[in-house]
């Protein structure tokens, strides 16, 4: 491998932010080169400016960088935005203009018709649209790639391979979210405890068609969705970190619940043929004990990157149904942009 790629993070005091630095401190391809924040952080130590929630502390040396006001001027090749919503899609726009390649897990463009929402392991063939959007967009070198929402990537990645073996019809997914997908400091305690919230704004939405962008055909210079249906419930559950969804699905081509099993377990993607460091290896883990997967034990499989699957079994109204986790601040968050990062280095589409 070349020399490492310089990186910058976007919002690198939030959440997702600091999920960022410590997937990138020490990443083999990329060097952590500068953090940006609002106008209040800039000019601080990092180590001043955040108050760090992850269990792990933070990186030797990163304490002690000094963060820029988010503006593209910043001295790296490529971004990770974890900027707020309301902030993210004028800002990435103007990073993109001034030639940085943005990794977004923002939801500001995730929609747009030229901006690949990319699973690495289901369509990485959507990347061909960047030529599409610097051309439309009179983009010389830069670009915008988006992850998908938190639930979103974890059903997704359950869904792909049954799409291509059999086909989808319909899907039905309910999800019990943990409370880190709120971000900090999220939702009050007094509305958590001893509570299950069956709302969350706009994610049913997503939930609903992100996966149909993902898993659509790519025709010339657009994506043209999946035909199947998705029925979304969300609900905000008492867990810290790890999103946990009950799905049922009809498919096209009739299956069993072991032929299901055996497609996920035989799935060997793209990321994981390339071997790149942060691709799970497998990307799905099938578990076959009957209370499993579950929030507290699986959430981790991969390094949080993997994608944990079970309770396989026949549905009276649909198919089959089954049980889907993921870790949503990293499979579902920043380590899903990383992961996007990773293959287009490793595909030779990042100017260094």
């Amino acid at each position: 491998m070349q020399k490492k790629l310089r990186v910058g993070i976007l919002g690198a005091t939030g959440a997702v932010g600091q999920r960022f630095v410590e997937l990138l401190a020490d990443h083999p391809w990329f060097e952590l080169a500068a953090l940006t924040a609002s106008a209040a952080s800039a000019g601080r130590r990092y180590g001043d400016a955040c108050r760090w929630l992850l269990s792990s502390d933070i990186p030797p040396g990163v304490a002690d960088v000094v963060v820029r006001e988010t503006a593209p001027t910043i001295d790296c090749d490529i971004v990770f935005s974890a900027l707020p919503g309301d902030q993210a899609g004028p800002l990435e726009e103007a990073f993109a203009a001034a030639g940085y390649g943005v990794f977004s897990n923002a939801s500001a463009h995730r929609q747009d018709p030229d901006v690949p929402l990319l699973i690495p392991e289901a369509n990485p063939d959507h990347l061909t649209l960047v030529g599409t959007q610097r051309a439309r967009r009179g983009w010389e070198r830069g670009f915008i790639i988006t992850n998908p929402n938190c639930s979103a990537v974890m059903l997704t990645m359950a869904l792909a391979p049954l799409h291509t073996a059999f086909g989808l019809r319909s899907v039905l997914v309910s999800t019990m979210q943990g409370l880190s997908g709120a971000g900090y400091p999220g939702v009050p305690s007094l509305d958590a405890l001893d509570n299950v919230i069956p709302f969350i704004g706009g994610e049913e939405e997503k939930l609903a068609s992100e996966p149909r962008k993902m898993l659509g055909t790519l025709n010339g210079e657009q994506v043209e969705p999946a035909g199947f249906a998705v029925s979304a419930h969300c609900n905000r559950v008492p867990t810290r970190e790890g999103h946990l969804e009950t799905v049922s699905v009809a498919l096209e081509r009739p299956a069993t619940p072991q032929q299901v099993v055996e497609v996920w377990r035989e799935w060997h993607p793209l990321p994981q043929q390339l071997n790149l460091p942060t691709a799970p290896q497998p990307p799905i883990v099938v578990r076959p004990e009957p209370d499993r997967p579950q929030t507290r034990l699986d959430r981790d499989a991969g390094r949080g990157m993997a994608v944990s699957v079970g309770r396989v079994r026949p549905c009276d109204i649909f198919d089959v149904k089954f049980i889907v986790l993921g870790h949503n601040t990293i499979r579902g968050a920043a380590g899903a942009s990383v992961l996007n990062a990773e293959l287009m280095l490793a595909q030779g589409m990042l100017n260094t």
